[in-house]
């Protein structure tokens, strides 16, 4: 089973994401800051990360560098409410950017994707 950390400030879509990416059969771990998800990722097994970008008064994209740095073989998809942020050439280092939507079929498929291509 799959382990996916989710890094979002908001707690009604971190508890999207764990109902409906539990329910994808998927072990499910959650973030709602920079701090928190670093040693989540020192200290458990994940297989892929998907990051907000504004994450309270913290960067999702200095997050991003660093986990690139520390575990560059960590498939990571950027999933913002914003599109501007494509254009930041930090956000080229993410393995796919997501638009959030409420409807999550996107991101399900880019996630199913990246962990296909991990085996």
């Amino acid at each position: 089973m799959a382990k996916i950390l989710f890094v979002d400030d908001e707690p009604g879509l971190r508890l999207l994401y764990s109902d409906e990416f539990t329910d994808e059969g998927y072990e499910v771990v959650t973030a709602a800051t920079c701090a928190e998800a670093a040693s989540l990722l020192k200290n458990r097994d994940i297989d892929l990360a998907v990051l907000d970008i504004q994450i309270k008064q913290e960067s999702g994209l200095e997050m991003l560098q660093q986990i690139v740095r520390e575990q560059k073989d960590l498939p990571v998809i950027l999933c913002s409410a914003y599109n501007c942020y494509k254009d930041d050439f930090s956000s080229w280092l993410a393995d796919a950017y997501i638009i959030k939507s409420s409807d999550l079929t996107e991101l399900k498929n880019e996630i199913a994707r990246q962990l296909k291509r991990q085996t």
